[in-house]
C-alpha cells in the first residue's frame, strides 16, 4: 500500500476507519526523515493491511502542535483508534518490521483494561 498524506482534515478519520495506523511525521528539510522515507515506503508496502500514513510538520504545523511533536522524524502508532506507540527517531527497515509486527500482535482488550486501570490510579 502506498503511503498517504495525512491533513488535519483528515487525520481524525483516518484513524477512526482503520484498525492500524502507522504516522511518520516528517519535514522536507530534515536529514533523518528523507533516510527513513524509503525504509518506511518498503515496510509499506509489505503490509496491505495497514495504513502507513505521513505528516508534513511544515504545512501541518497545528497537527504537530496538537501532537507536542519536538524532533522528526517522529513515528506514531494507532491501532483500534488507541495510541500504542510514539517515538522519535528513524527506524531501522528491519525494526520498523518488528514493530508493525508487534502492533498486530497486541491484545486491545489488555491494552484497553491498562489504559483504564492507569487512568484510575492517577484520577485519586
Amino acid at each position: 500500500m502506498a503511503t498517504v498524506d495525512l491533513t488535519a482534515e483528515t487525520f481524525e478519520q483516518t484513524i477512526v476507519d482503520n484498525d492500524i495506523v502507522l504516522i511518520d511525521f516528517w519535514a522536507d528539510w530534515c536529514g533523518p526523515c528523507k533516510m527513513f522515507a524509503p525504509w518506511y515506503q518498503s515496510v509499506s508496502e509489505q503490509h496491505d493491511d495497514v495504513v502507513f500514513a505521513k505528516v508534513d510538520t511544515e504545512t501541518e504545523q497545528a497537527l504537530a502542535a496538537h501532537f507536542q511533536i519536538r524532533s522528526i522524524p517522529t513515528l506514531m502508532a494507532f491501532r483500534d483508534d488507541v495510541l500504542v506507540f510514539s517515538q522519535p527517531g528513524a527506524l531501522p527497515e528491519h525494526a520498523l518490521q518488528d514493530l508493525v509486527g508487534q502492533i498486530k500482535a497486541l491484545d486491545m482488550d489488555d491494552v484497553r483494561q491498562q489504559i483504564a486501570e492507569h487512568e484510575a490510579e492517577h484520577a485519586s
